[in-house]
């Protein structure tokens, strides 16, 4: 996979993913780096996900999965 394609399937994925959608952006980014996720707390500590922790589980409600 080239970075253009990865880019525009980021760039597409993105906009389907709902009113948060960078905050759920982040929050995915977050999971697929992190190693082991003991807690959901966990995630929202990732360097990653540069909001605060409740941003978290705000993105997950506003989001389309």
């Amino acid at each position: 996979m080239t970075y253009d394609s990865l880019y525009g399937f980021r760039e597409r994925a993105h906009q389907y993913l709902g009113r948060a959608h960078d905050a759920t952006f982040e929050l995915v980014d977050a999971v697929l780096t992190t190693r082991h996720v003991y807690s959901f707390v966990a995630l929202s500590q990732s360097p990653l996900f540069r909001r605060q922790w409740s941003s978290a589980y705000e993105a997950l409600q506003d989001s389309r999965p």
